[in-house]
């Protein structure tokens, strides 16, 4: 039997103690990004399990929507991901 290694880490430790593996990540054929797929998919960038580019290949996002996720989240956190709230964290 082979086993297919991925690269990269095979879990990262996030700040609040928990792990986060590849397979807590949203699945490749994600449609409907709600909130909390999205900020599953900017800790794995930010803490090393996805390079950006793998992100944005595996998930079909363009590079800049997926630094206005990571930006969103560094500035205001996760519920400035959620789609009622971009007017109110929008920059202008």
């Amino acid at each position: 039997m082979y086993i297919r290694r991925e690269k990269g880490p095979i879990f990262v430790v996030l700040p609040d103690g928990s792990k986060l593996t590849r397979s807590d990540l949203p699945p490749p054929d994600t449609e409907r990004w709600v909130a909390r797929r999205k900020a599953t998919v900017v800790a794995a960038v930010e803490h090393g399990l996805l390079d950006p580019s793998e992100a944005c290949t595996m998930y079909r996002l363009s590079a800049e929507e997926l630094d206005m996720w990571r930006a969103a989240v560094q500035e205001h956190g996760a519920a400035a991901l959620r789609v009622t709230a971009i007017q109110k964290y929008r920059q202008l």
